[in-house]
Formats: structure tokens, sequence, C-alpha cells
């Protein structure tokens, strides 16, 4: 499996959900396969956007891609960090 872990903090969480919601086809198209949004327990403004992709190669090119930084910009997205992920092993306890 391959997966995006995004820690990025927003201005107004309700803007940002309502852009990310709009985005879900061109996410899909892209590679997106699931994901989960999380926020800090003591900061709702920083979300983590955690997904499963088809391909780090397309999310880079996707997370890279001009369009997306204008989102994120209209969405009122502060300081992104990407990290791309490759699983390793995985269980049930």
């Amino acid at each position: 499996m391959k997966y995006v872990l995004i820690i990025h903090e927003v201005n107004d969480y309700a803007v940002w959900k309502k852009i990310f919601d709009e985005a879900s086809n061109m996410r899909k198209e892209a590679g997106e396969i699931s994901y989960q949004v999380l926020k800090y327990e003591n900061a709702p403004q920083k979300i983590v956007h955690f997904s499963i992709w088809s391909s780090l190669e397309k999310a880079k090119q996707f997370f890279q891609s001009s369009a997306l930084i204008n989102i994120r910009d209209e969405a009122g997205v502060k300081f992104p960090d990407f990290i791309y992920l490759e699983q390793l092993e995985s269980g049930t306890l």
C-alpha cells in the first residue's frame, strides 16, 4: 500500500472542508483510494489528511500540481507538510 500523510494548518476548517469535499473527484482521478481527516486534540486548526493512493508518483504529481497549489491557497492552508509512505507491515491486535 502507498500512503500520504499531510499535516497542515487551516484558517477555517469549514471553508477547508468544503473545498476538500469539492475536490473529491479530482483526488479520485489522481489515484487517491481512501482517506481519513483528523485534527490535533488541542489545536483544531491543525488538520491531518491521511490517505491511501494507487501510486506515490501519482500522489506527488497531484500534490505538486499548480491547480492544487491554487486550491490550497483558496482553502486557507498554511505550511503543508507532505510525508510519502510505503507499508512495511500491518496487523490487528
